[in-house]
């Protein structure tokens, strides 16, 4: 992010006949929220990524949703610097019909000597016994695999149970030659992360017991969990079903784990951690809509690969960032629709507006604010020119929330904790792509959002039952935006 001149609108994708959500839409080429290409008439989507690195690329493995892809069939998409992506137009890993694995679940990939083993989840609704179990498939690169028809992982007896029980996540330790696998399930209604120690030939399979049980009592499923240490820390992560990604940490690998906290919101989901020997990233996928114009929720399954920055705080606590290289990547200032980079917005009862951004095809905005009141204020996004369907991206001081609000604020989408104080100076970034953005308050929460039919109007800044002074704002676009 850069520059000091202020360019003009020559290389700016035309909207004006782009009018409805789902042709706007259709015209995006993402490239940092990557999306898997048309596949004749049916558009692909991202679900449940496996992220894996080695030797400078990033491997994200992922279950396919529509398309060519067969209940979920493992694809690939590969990257060296989380912006720009390759996609791979042949399956990893295809479900089989009429088999255990007739659909696919949530996996990882690890190399053992040389060896690259796909952990997967084997899913039936038929009539075998088991309707989940632990697979895997073998290659000697992480580009290829063959499924390894002698080898399974099935529920411990102790479950009680043969349904609920996925999304392995392996850890190879050369110094034992042995491989942890934590898995999802549920014991007694409640769900519970697993671990089993394995050899490093498959051989042998021991199962050690219940490593992480739900504080809440409000998932039947902890989906896709992950274990890794940032410093003298180790931290477990997973999805709560159909809810937002949490983490716990402990000062031991696999526990036991102090208090679960949310991260993000319910759209960005199904995120699993990669590092690369300097940094450390979360990559998920953000929920879209079927229904593009509709203005009641954004509900199904599967989306656009997100991936950010995991930055752990003073107090422990973990809280995500943009990744740099796609931040750097916006380089062209653009102009404010006010004349100086900073303004007051004071409402009281009803909303006030003030026109500042433009929502270009991807961007990024920063500045910063500092409130006086309870109210809540924030962005301002268009949605066909009622402002009674403005969507909002909102600070909330009196309900500690971070939130998106379609509706002009009677529609709660999504929501994330943040703690503000009035009278402090806070910074913010928002980086969208398409109908993908995320909002920052720098260090301390984000929010990923979907926005879709915005795109060629205004950003407008709001406030209501507050006074709000933002500060420092630009907005920067990409030069090819």
């Amino acid at each position: 992010m850069g520059g000091d001149s202020i360019a003009g609108l020559g290389n700016d994708k035309e909207f004006s006949n782009l009018t409805s959500p789902e042709v706007q839409e259709a015209a995006y080429r993402y490239q940092a929220y990557f999306r898997p290409a048309m596949d004749g008439s049916s558009q692909p989507y991202v679900g449940d990524p496996m992220p894996f690195y080695e030797d400078g690329v990033y491997y994200i493995y992922y279950l396919k949703d529509q398309g060519d892809s067969r209940n979920h069939s493992i694809y690939l998409a590969t990257t060296t610097d989380l912006m720009n992506y390759t996609e791979y137009d042949d399956v990893v890993l295809e479900s089989t019909p009429s088999a255990q694995d007739d659909w696919i679940g949530t996996g990882s990939v690890v190399n053992v000597g040389g060896t690259y083993y796909l952990f997967y989840t084997g899913h039936t609704d038929g009539l075998l016994e088991y309707k989940e179990k632990i697979m895997v498939a073998v290659g000697d690169s992480p580009l290829a695999f063959t499924k390894r028809a002698d080898w399974e992982l099935i529920p411990p007896d102790e479950l009680g149970q043969k349904r609920d029980f996925r999304d392995p996540q392996a850890y190879y330790d050369p110094e034992s030659g042995n491989i942890t696998l934590t898995v999802t399930a549920a014991q007694d209604g409640v769900a519970r992360i697993l671990k089993f120690t394995l050899s490093a030939d498959l051989q042998n399979a021991v199962y050690d017991g219940i490593i992480f049980t739900d504080p809440t009592g409000d998932f039947w499923n902890l989906e896709c969990s992950d274990t890794f240490r940032i410093g003298d820390t180790w931290y477990i992560t997973y999805s709560g079903q159909d809810d937002t990604l949490w983490f716990a940490s402990s000062s031991t690998p696999y526990g036991p784990y102090g208090e679960a906290k949310r991260i993000d919101g319910k759209l960005f989901y199904a995120a699993k951690h990669v590092e690369d020997g300097d940094y450390a990233y979360m990559v998920g996928w953000v929920r879209r809509s079927n229904a593009m114009s509709s203005t009641v929720g954004v509900t199904d399954w599967a989306g656009n690969l997100a991936v950010q920055k995991i930055v752990r705080k003073e107090n422990g606590d973990l809280v995500l960032a943009p990744v740099d290289a796609v931040a750097d990547t916006f380089t062209t200032r653009r102009a404010l629709a006010i004349e100086e980079p900073h303004v007051l917005v004071e409402g009281e009862d009803t909303y006030a507006y003030t026109d500042v951004f433009t929502c270009y095809k991807s961007f990024l905005l920063s500045g910063e604010f500092r409130y006086e009141k309870e109210g809540t204020f924030g962005l301002s996004f268009d949605f066909n020119g009622d402002s009674g369907l403005n969507k909002f991206v909102a600070v909330d001081p009196a309900e500690n929330k971070l939130q998106l609000w379609f509706n002009e604020g009677d529609t709660l989408i999504t929501e994330t904790a943040v703690s503000l104080e009035p009278g402090e100076t806070y910074s913010f970034t928002y980086v969208q792509e398409g109908s993908v953005g995320i909002f920052y308050i720098d260090g301390i929460a984000s929010l990923t959002v979907r926005l879709y039919g915005a795109s060629g109007k205004s950003i407008q800044l709001f406030a209501k039952n507050n006074s709000v002074l933002f500060t420092s704002l630009q907005q920067y676009t990409r030069p090819s935006a």
